[in-house]
């Protein structure tokens, strides 16, 4: 998929009247700010930034080795600077906290994709019960033959008490939720995939060596609330010796973007009966549209489905972003050259779209003395050094 993304992005680049400039911070506390961006007087800005904000729990002791966060611990394996060249060390016991694709991705790598594979148990937490579960049948297909049905059938009989409560039944959960409990039972491949439902993140406590070392849950029961069921807490708990621990409850936007910011995601005005406004950023103190300011995809909506969602997502904003421009009179926009004069004076060392065409031939040469499908350069001084070494050598050879 990551190659067929790039093919596509790279044709979008390849259009004239597209400019780009990479490598280029844009926020209150980064070299170019939103208000920056405004002087050049662009008829609109479309935020398509995603979800780059972490969202957590505030637990005493997430800050010790082995605890993080999914989006983070995603950038490490997808080799994003500069996550490829920090410390994202995993262990044998490796519990992840959430049950969406997410959660499904990473445990998908821990326990197939990662190139030393060291983990011998992975343990998914949950606040809710297994017919609450929020991952793709297709996408759970990757790592089914990894679950432990014994140890799963172990858990249904302990939270059915629960489920019963409130109405459910634990029968429907092999349904609705984990079709691979029809079909014929089969030995667990390692590592092994447990599951623990009905249970919260209460406590983390670290070893003598500044790692994680055991997570302390909160044993949950299942109220009805708004049609649906909620997780309350009750005062019994269960402690689980762990080495790793991942953070897989969503992302949120970044505040310090720098356009209007509440309750974890930057602001637009669903109450509006015009699609439009679901789509432009409101300024919620002041009560008005920002006029000309869009967000599409997961920075309108963070980390909601898969990629293609936020993919159709943008295409829907990028329509309403044109009938807006057809309403809009016309302005006397900076033109790319003006804008690059701009960074240079900032000090910013951008990339163009013709050091995009070097960066990836660089790529494309360590992955094949590698090897490897693909590779990416862990920093960005290395990814700049390639880029000018690629310029070299094209100079020298056509002298």
């Amino acid at each position: 998929m990551k190659i067929g993304l790039r093919k596509q992005f790279a044709k979008v680049l390849a259009l004239p009247n597209v400019h780009y400039f990479g490598h280029v911070p844009v926020g209150s506390n980064s070299p170019i700010t939103i208000n920056d961006l405004r002087g050049f007087c662009p008829s609109a800005l479309v935020f398509a930034v995603g979800a780059q904000g972490t969202k957590n729990l505030g637990l005493p002791g997430e800050e010790l080795r082995g605890v993080y966060s999914a989006k983070d611990f995603v950038y490490y394996y997808n080799q994003l600077p500069p996550f490829a060249s920090q410390d994202f060390s995993v262990g044998k016991r490796v519990v992840i906290v959430g049950m969406g694709n997410v959660m499904v991705d990473i445990a998908r790598w821990l326990m197939v994709d990662s190139p030393k594979r060291c983990v011998e148990e992975v343990i998914v937490i949950a606040r809710r019960g297994p017919l609450e579960a929020k991952f793709d049948e297709k996408e759970f297909a990757n790592i089914q033959i990894h679950l432990d049905r014994e140890a799963f059938q172990d858990e249904l009989r302990r939270v059915e008490p629960a489920m019963k409560a409130v109405g459910q039944d634990v029968a429907k959960v092999a349904e609705e939720t984990f079709p691979v409990l029809k079909l014929p039972d089969q030995q667990t491949i390692p590592p092994r995939l447990i599951f623990r439902f009905l249970s919260s993140p209460s406590a983390i406590t670290g070893g003598p060596d500044g790692r994680i070392a055991r997570l302390t849950v909160t044993e949950n029961i299942l109220v009805a609330r708004d049609g649906g069921v909620a997780a309350k807490a009750t005062d019994r708990t269960a402690d689980i010796d762990v080495d790793t621990l991942i953070f897989a409850i969503g992302d949120q936007h970044d505040p310090s973007l720098g356009i209007p910011f509440a309750k974890g995601g930057y602001v637009t005005n669903p109450e509006i009966a015009d699609p439009c406004a679901h789509y432009q950023v409101f300024n919620h103190q002041m009560g008005e549209v920002c006029s000309g300011d869009f967000v599409v995809g997961w920075a309108r909506k963070p980390s909601e489905g898969l990629v293609g969602i936020a993919r159709h997502d943008g295409e829907v904003g990028a329509t309403h972003v044109l009938q807006f421009l057809g309403n809009a009179p016309p302005r006397a926009a900076a033109s790319a050259e003006d804008v690059a004069r701009f960074l240079q004076q900032r000090g910013v060392e951008f990339v163009t779209k013709d050091d995009l065409r070097w960066l990836t031939a660089a790529e494309e040469k360590e992955a094949r003395e590698r090897g490897t499908a693909y590779y990416f350069f862990s920093d960005d001084d290395s990814m700049l050094a390639a880029i000018e070494r690629e310029k070299s050598t094209s100079a020298a050879s056509a002298r």
